[in-house]
Parts: structure tokens; C-alpha cells; sequence
């Protein structure tokens, strides 16, 4: 069973930045898309930023410019670096990895951005 593991979310200060990370438990073949989504309480989950396999990577306007979605092949990890954090950003972020016959998601992490 293929788990994928987020960390490096947590509290920070509006202005700042943090690294999330999402690491596979296997190497795993067929991905088309890596990406991340994030929800706030109450809504839906939603895309935040998305990489090809070409390494195209798409952003929801509200983020561009200030994330950047990146992939480690040899440590089987993908990562979204987050700067300028706003307190809107607060969310829980969820990695997923999306192909053929391939649909995995990590369980989440929180986000807080607040002075």
C-alpha cells in the first residue's frame, strides 16, 4: 500500500515562508500529475498547484508567483515552497500523485499564516 507522508507545515507569520513536503513510501510508476490542493473548513478542496511529467508546472492565480511546486525523483518526494504567506493561505494541504489506474493522497497538513 502506497503511502504519501506531508510534512513541514506549522505556524507562521504573515510574510513568511514554509517548505511542504510529500514523500512516497515507493517509488511508483504510471504518474502523470503531482499536485497539491488545500482546504479551509467548510469548502472544498482545491488545487493549489499542479507539475507534469514534462515538469509544467500550473498554479491557481491566488498562489503564482508566490508558491513553487518541485519534484526529488531520487527520494521519491515533491515539494511546494510557499513565500509572501498570507493569512488566507491558512488551509490543510493535501500532495497527490494522479495517473492511469494511480489516484494517491497524502492525509494532510496543517498551514496557519497569523501574527
Amino acid at each position: 500500500q502506497v503511502q504519501l507522508v506531508e510534512s513541514g507545515g506549522g505556524l507562521v507569520q504573515p510574510g513568511g515562508s514554509l517548505r511542504l513536503s510529500c514523500a512516497a513510501s515507493e517509488r511508483i510508476f504510471g504518474v502523470n500529475t503531482m499536485e497539491w490542493y488545500r482546504r479551509v473548513p467548510g469548502k472544498r478542496r482545491d488545487v493549489v498547484a499542479i507539475l507534469s511529467g514534462s515538469g509544467f508546472a500550473t498554479y491557481v492565480d491566488s498562489v503564482r508567483g508566490r508558491f513553487t511546486i518541485t519534484k526529488d525523483d531520487a527520494k521519491n518526494t515533491m515539494y511546494l515552497q510557499m513565500n509572501s504567506l498570507k493569512p488566507e493561505d491558512t488551509a490543510v494541504y493535501y500532495c497527490r500523485l494522479n495517473g492511469v489506474g494511480i489516484d494517491y493522497w497524502g492525509e494532510g497538513i496543517q498551514v496557519t499564516v497569523s501574527s
